[in-house]
C-alpha cells in the first residue's frame, strides 16, 4: 500500500488539492501496480512563517489553472465561433495543424481553410487526459466524435476526432488534430 506525503505552503484551495490528490495518486498507478483506493496520498500545510529558504520566508506560488479547463474553454469559444475571446488563450507563437493542411498561426486561417470542407462542426468529447511534458508543457488530449454539415447542408455525425494541446503558462502554444473527417467524406 503506497503512502505518499507532500509538504505544502498554506494558500491552496480545496480544488487545488484535489488535483494534487488526483495526480499524485495517478503517478503512482504508473509505477506501482495499485488500485487508486490502495493508495493514501497525504498534504501537510505549513504556515509560511515556518518556511524559509535563504532565510527568507516564502509564500506558495499561484496553482496553475487546470490545463484541460482551458482546452475545454477554448473549444466552447470556437464552437461559438466568438473568434476574440478564442484568441484569448493562445500564446503569441500559437500554431496548430490539421490532416492535410500546412501549419496554421491564426483562427482566420482555419476558418478560411475549413470554410469548403464543412459549414460547421460541433465537439462531443468521450474524455480529457492531462499530463505533464518532460518540459515546461502541460499536454491536454481530448478526444470524442465530430458532428455537423458538409458544404451541400448534409448532416454528419460520430466522426472520431482526437486533438493535442500543448499549454504554457495559462496559453495554448500548439494544437495538433487527427480525425477521420476525409475518410467519411470520401464515402459519402
Amino acid at each position: 500500500m503506497p503512502i505518499v506525503e507532500l509538504h505544502l505552503l498554506q494558500g491552496y484551495g480545496a480544488e487545488d488539492k484535489r488535483r494534487l490528490h488526483e495526480g499524485l495518486t495517478n503517478a503512482v498507478r504508473l509505477v506501482v501496480p495499485a488500485a487508486p483506493e490502495a493508495i493514501t496520498v497525504m498534504i501537510h500545510e505549513m504556515e509560511p512563517a515556518n518556511y524559509s529558504r535563504g532565510g527568507i520566508h516564502r509564500t506558495g506560488a499561484a496553482a496553475h489553472t487546470d490545463p484541460a479547463e482551458i482546452v475545454k474553454d477554448f473549444l466552447g469559444t470556437m464552437e461559438a465561433r466568438d473568434l476574440e475571446s478564442a484568441r484569448a488563450f493562445l500564446s503569441e507563437d500559437f500554431f496548430m495543424q490539421f490532416p492535410g493542411a500546412p501549419p496554421m498561426y491564426t483562427l482566420e486561417e482555419l476558418i478560411a481553410w475549413a470554410g469548403p470542407r464543412y459549414r460547421f462542426v460541433k465537439k462531443a468529447y468521450q474524455g480529457f487526459d492531462v499530463l505533464q511534458d518532460t518540459g515546461p508543457a502541460a499536454l491536454v488530449y481530448c478526444r470524442g466524435t465530430l458532428s455537423g454539415e458538409w458544404p451541400d447542408g448534409t448532416p454528419f455525425d460520430g466522426i472520431r476526432f482526437i486533438d493535442r494541446f500543448e499549454i504554457e503558462t495559462g496559453k495554448i502554444t500548439r494544437q495538433d488534430v487527427w480525425n477521420d473527417l476525409a475518410e467519411v467524406k470520401a464515402i459519402v
